[in-house]
């Protein structure tokens, strides 16, 4: 694995990019498949560090895992025989908090060590936990880091969310999914991932309605036959961080193996700025003709179908190439400008105050820079590609948390990067 990667940039990016299937639904259907009775097929499979991690736990604990080609595993959760994730891996990736609802769901109890993962302020799992106890979990016990659930019988209930919340909702439709009786979360988060995990479980025999609005019911089913294969969904962030990237070098990128409806809250703000964006069934084209120049918008991170916090640091990098004065408000975490800093060494003009940062149009020029989370390298690759000079990306395990096979996507564009 990379310790770094070295960009010259200035070369404009064109050409195709297949993106690759979805790191946020990946997450979400293979802790799914530790609650099912029989074995699936999983296509569509990102080779990243983080699905590598969570595969890695799911074998400790007795999944049979055999990968049938580069992007198709065989999982066999049969032979899972232990309600404990508490070995290291599991800190070190948030997604391991999905075994929380499977193993409820399985087991009628877990205990689980405290995820990790990108470090940008309070992640907190009350809604996760209250939603547990609404199903008839007990009181949380903590200790040195690992938490237990247990529940002497599951059943199905009415669950509120506070605050709309992936992880949440993800989490109470897993431990919903084997309780007896129906269960409605009201306030249920949107997001295309929500959709695809509920679309899996449904596949392999479970009743989850309403997937994609603020209304999921769920019948539970005693058991889960399985036996069926499954096609993950194409990553949108992954896609936005290309299209961004084609707008931001002067590019012309077009983007495959994409669903357009997903990328509407991005492809909107392109148009918005000046950019090209054109959409097939299955692809979009962003392209920047040489001589033009982006114009400054505002953009404000919100819940799906608002404008991703996934692209809030890529999408504040290409504020950098707008002409005026353009704003990023970041609405779901508290802290995640801490890479503007990095963006500041390579001569960003932005102005940061609380939930709010003010980009003004900057002449980039190449630095050593330090990527704090996944988005965030994102975020500096993009700049690094724009800025005049050599730029060194350091710590760029974050990024290939994320991005399958990054960097020779970007040199088949064009782009003139060195994994070192």
């Amino acid at each position: 694995m990379a310790d770094k990667y070295i960009v010259n940039g200035g070369n404009p990016l064109r050409g195709d990019i297949q993106i690759s299937g979805s790191k946020n639904a990946a997450l979400g259907i293979i802790a799914a498949a530790m609650l099912l009775d029989d074995s699936c097929i999983i296509e569509n499979l990102p080779h990243i560090e983080d699905i590598r991690i969570l595969l890695e736990i799911c074998e400790e604990l007795g999944a049979k895992i055999e990968w049938l080609s580069d992007n198709t595993i065989s999982f066999d959760p049969k032979g899972v025989n232990s309600y404990a994730a508490t070995s290291e891996k599991v800190s070190k990736i948030r997604g391991s908090y999905y075994l929380l609802g499977a193993f409820i769901a399985r087991f009628k109890q877990v205990t689980l060590l405290m995820p990790g993962g990108c470090d940008f302020g309070s992640r907190p799992i009350d809604l996760h936990i209250k939603g547990f106890q609404a199903l008839g979990c007990g009181d949380l016990i903590e200790e040195n880091g690992v938490i237990s659930l247990e529940a002497k019988i599951l059943k199905g209930a009415g669950v509120f969310l506070d605050m709309v919340s992936v992880g949440a909702t993800i989490n109470i439709m897993l431990a919903a999914t084997k309780a007896e009786g129906v269960t409605v979360i009201n306030n249920a988060a949107k997001e295309p991932h929500i959709v695809d995990v509920a679309n899996f479980l449904n596949t392999m025999g479970a009743d989850i309605r309403g997937a994609g609005t603020d209304v999921i019911k769920i019948i539970g089913k005693p058991y889960l036959p399985a036996k069926r294969s499954y096609t993950i969904i194409p990553d949108q962030i992954e896609a936005g961080t290309f299209m961004i990237m084609a707008a931001m070098t002067n590019g012309d990128i077009t983007c495959h193996n994409i669903i357009p409806k997903h990328m509407e809250p991005l492809t909107a703000k392109l148009m918005e700025m000046g950019a090209l964006v054109e959409e097939g069934d299955d692809s979009i084209r962003v392209a920047l003709f040489e001589g033009e120049k982006l114009k400054s918008v505002s953009f404000k991170t919100m819940p799906y179908p608002g404008f991703p916090t996934d692209l809030q640091p890529q999408a504040t990098t290409l504020l950098l190439n707008a002409a005026g004065t353009g704003r990023m408000i970041e609405s779901v975490w508290e802290n995640r400008f801490q890479y503007i800093k990095e963006l500041q060494l390579m001569g960003a003009n932005i102005v940061t105050s609380g939930k709010l940062a003010v980009v003004q149009n900057s002449k980039l020029h190449g630095s050593t820079v330090f990527a704090r989370d996944l988005r965030a390298g994102a975020a500096l690759v993009t700049a690094s590609l724009a800025a005049d000079g050599e730029t060194t990306v350091t710590n760029v395990y974050a990024i290939e948390r994320g991005y399958e096979d990054f960097v020779a996507k970007l040199k088949g564009v064009g782009a003139d990067i060195t994994a070192e």
